[in-house]
C-alpha cells in the first residue's frame, strides 16, 4: 500500500484539490509540503498529534515537510471554531512559544539539509508593507466569498473584527510565498481551515498562472481533532512538565469505547494490517486496545521507558496497588495549610481537580471522590499538614488519581 492509499485507509483526508495529481506527487516522495502551527502556547497539544504524525509519514514516504511557525499569524489570531477574539500575545511570547514548539517537533519530525525545515512566517509578514499588501494580494480576494467562508460565518453574529477577518489573506499568503520562495507545492490543514486553504491555492494560480502546480489536502479532524487533547477543560499538553506522562497516557486510556479504533487508526503507526483485525476482536477486550493506543502514544511523545512506566503505574492504581511515583503529584507549602488541617474541596483546588469548589462539592456529596482508599462524604472532611507529609492520594471518579504532598 502506497503513502496516499494508507492515509485513506487511516480515514485521515476530508478533502482535496486536484487529487490526482496529489496522489502521483506524494505516492512519488515529490511533495514539499507544509503545515501551519501558531505559537498560541509554549507547548504543543495532543490536537497536533494529527499533523505530527502526518508529517512523520510523509517525511518517511520520502516527501519533505515544512513546520511553518505561525510568528507572524499568531500575531492576529486564527478565528476558525472561536465564539470569540484570542488572547493577544507579544511578540516576546511568540518567540519563545516557537522555540518550544521546535523542541517538540523533533521528536516526530527529522530536521537537517535536504530534510525538514522549520519555517516562521514573521520573516516576511512583519516587514510587509500595508498599502502593497492590499493592492498585490488584497485585490485578489473577493469579500463575498471570505464572508460565505465557515471560519467567518460562525463568527458574524458576536461580532468578528477586522484585524481576524485579515488571517484568510495572510495564511494565504505564506502558501504563496512557500511556493515562490521553496519550491513548496503542497499544504495540509484542519478541515476547518479548507475556506483559509483555498484561498492560498488561489491566490497563486491567480498571481503565477492557472498551470500553477499548487494543491491542498485537508484532514479529517473535526471528528477527534479539535476536540482531542481536551479533557475536563483542560489541554493535555505534549511537555511533560505540564502534562505528566502519566497523565498523558491515562487521557488516552480513557477515550471514549467509540472514539479507540479510530485514535488508533489516525494516530499509531502500527500497521493497517495488525488495526484492520484489531476490528474483528470480541468486545470484551476493548480495554486492552485502549492500553494499546495509550502505551503508542504516550512511548510516541515520551519515549518507550515512560510509556512503561506509565502503563505500571496505571495497571499497579487500578488493581489497588501502592506503586504512585508515577502520578500527577502537587507539592503544597505547608504554611499555607491551617492549623486545624485543610479541607478536601481546598485541597482538590489546590490540586487542579476541579474548576470550581461548587463542582468539588458536587462530586463529593455525589460519592465520587475517595482519599487514600477511603470515599470521602463530607465536603468539609481536613486533612492535617502531618497527614499530607506523607502524602494524600485522591482518585476523581473511577479514572483521575492525584497526590497532594506538603513540601
Amino acid at each position: 500500500m502506497q503513502i496516499y492509499e494508507e492515509l485513506q485507509a487511516r480515514g485521515l483526508i476530508a478533502q482535496t484539490t486536484d487529487e490526482p495529481q496529489i496522489r502521483e506527487l506524494v505516492n512519488n516522495g515529490k511533495a514539499k509540503f507544509y503545515i501551519g502551527f501558531d505559537c498560541t502556547a509554549d507547548s504543543l497539544t495532543a490536537g497536533h498529534f494529527m499533523a505530527l504524525t502526518l508529517m512523520k509519514r510523509l517525511q518517511m514516504a520520502g516527501n519533505k515537510p515544512i513546520a511553518l511557525i505561525g510568528g507572524g499569524t499568531t500575531m492576529i489570531g486564527d478565528p476558525s471554531g472561536r465564539t470569540d477574539m484570542r488572547k493577544m500575545l507579544t511578540k516576546e511570547d511568540i518567540d519563545h512559544n516557537a522555540e518550544c514548539f521546535k523542541r517538540q517537533m523533533e521528536r516526530f519530525i527529522e530536521f537537517g539539509e535536504d530534510k525538514a525545515m522549520m519555517i516562521n512566517n514573521a520573516d516576511w509578514l512583519l516587514n510587509l508593507n500595508y498599502v502593497e499588501m492590499l493592492r498585490d494580494v488584497g485585490a485578489c480576494f473577493s469579500v463575498n466569498n471570505m464572508l460565505r467562508a465557515e471560519c467567518y460565518k460562525q463568527r458574524m453574529e458576536k461580532g468578528l473584527s477586522f484585524l481576524e477577518f485579515n488571517y484568510m489573506i495572510m495564511q494565504s499568503y505564506d502558501f504563496y510565498y512557500l511556493y515562490k520562495n521553496y519550491d513548496c507545492n503542497l499544504q495540509f490543514g484542519g478541515d476547518d481551515q479548507w475556506s483559509n486553504m483555498l484561498g492560498g491555492t488561489e491566490l497563486i494560480r491567480r498571481k503565477l498562472g492557472k498551470d500553477a502546480n499548487a494543491m491542498t489536502i485537508t484532514l479529517l479532524t473535526d471528528s477527534q481533532g479539535k476536540k482531542m487533547g481536551k479533557t475536563a477543560g483542560n489541554a493535555v499538553w505534549l511537555d511533560p512538565n505540564k502534562t505528566s506522562p502519566f497523565e498523558f497516557y491515562q487521557y488516552w486510556r480513557n477515550v471514549a469505547d467509540a472514539d479507540v479504533m479510530k485514535c488508533i487508526r489516525m494516530l499509531t503507526f502500527i500497521p493497517i494490517e495488525e488495526i484492520d483485525a484489531m476490528e474483528n476482536w470480541d468486545a470484551s477486550r476493548i480495554n486492552e486496545k485502549k492500553d494499546i493506543l495509550a502505551y503508542e502514544l504516550t512511548a510516541l511523545v515520551h519515549g518507550n521507558e515512560e510509556a512503561d512506566k506509565a502503563r505500571a503505574a496505571s495497571k499497579a492504581l487500578f488493581a489497588g496497588g501502592g506503586d504512585d511515583s508515577n502520578m500527577p503529584t502537587t507539592e503544597i507549602d505547608a504554611a499555607e495549610i491551617p492549623d486545624d488541617g485543610i479541607t478536601i474541596v481546598d485541597l482538590m483546588m489546590k490540586c487542579a481537580l476541579c474548576p470550581s469548589k461548587g463542582e468539588a462539592r458536587r462530586l463529593i456529596q455525589q460519592g465520587g471522590v475517595q482519599a487514600d482508599g477511603e470515599k470521602v462524604s463530607d465536603p468539609n472532611a481536613k486533612f492535617t499538614v502531618d497527614a499530607l507529609r506523607e502524602g494524600i492520594k485522591i482518585r476523581k471518579g473511577k479514572k483521575v488519581f492525584h497526590k497532594a504532598i506538603v513540601k
